[in-house]
């Protein structure tokens, strides 16, 4: 089984990073209101949550989840994401975290081969997720759509940067 101690530093720090990059992409590909951006913000946190308490939770998955309660861990993973997408502008945002993932399905593909995709698969999940988390187009949380066209096309991107299938691809893995 895979853990931290095989990636370095900077590696694990990207890989525990991911789940709120995919987060950002959705949420970059349609903002939604105040009460919407809140609910996809906080999806990925809530994917971390049922990965550490879920038994049968992606191996890698349930490892991220633990050592994001490592306050080192937490500060690195901030300053990573806070590195990487510091000045953009949210038009920018969906294409450097989009870049940032196929780099991260990299280094899961180099240093992690037999849980890549796996791993890959939930972050497909918490990319979904995220893009169900609000309504698009509503108003005052009211009306609008689960998944927007921009969403759906963003989820699509995810899925061929990450090399995951989607919830439409034969095969895929339901989350």
């Amino acid at each position: 089984m895979v853990s931290k101690a095989d990636f370095t530093p900077q590696e694990w720090t990207r890989i525990v990073a991911s789940p709120m990059v995919v987060g950002m992409a959705v949420t970059a590909a349609e903002p939604s209101g105040l009460w919407g951006l809140l609910k996809e913000s906080m999806s990925s946190g809530w994917a971390l949550v049922e990965a550490k308490q879920d038994a049968g939770a992606d191996p890698l998955a349930r490892a991220v989840a633990d050592d994001i309660a490592n306050p080192a861990t937490r500060d690195s993973v901030r300053q990573e994401v806070q590195d990487r997408f510091k000045g953009s502008q949210v038009a920018d945002i969906k294409g450097k975290a989009i870049a940032e993932l196929r780099e991260v399905s990299a280094i899961l593909d180099a240093k992690a081969p037999g849980e890549a995709a796996s791993f890959k698969t939930w972050l497909r999940g918490v990319a979904q997720k995220t893009a169900e988390a609000g309504s698009e187009g509503g108003f005052l949380g009211f009306g609008g759509v689960k998944v927007s066209d921009a969403e759906k096309a963003t989820l699509a991107e995810i899925s061929t940067a990450l090399g995951a299938p989607g919830p439409n691809d034969a095969g895929a893995i339901q989350i």
